[in-house]
């Protein structure tokens, strides 16, 4: 996989707009755009809109990071 950062609007914090991250895998083509934002994250899938991407908060991400799915 490829990742690139799209969009880098933040200073320090990641602000309320996030920062969007481009991923491509290995053959260039574009998998989707990770939206990560202060509430949480969004994975829009190929060219999905923000507004209709699937979101999850930080603490379900944790906790299924954690294996607690």
């Amino acid at each position: 996989m490829n990742v690139w950062i799209k969009d880098f609007a933040v200073s320090m914090d990641v602000k309320n707009n996030g920062i969007e991250l481009q991923v491509k895998n290995n053959q260039d083509e574009h998998m989707g755009d990770l939206i990560v934002t202060k509430t949480g994250l969004t994975w829009c899938k190929g060219r999905t809109r923000r507004e209709n991407g699937t979101k999850i908060a930080w603490e379900r991400f944790i906790e299924i990071m954690d294996g607690q799915a």
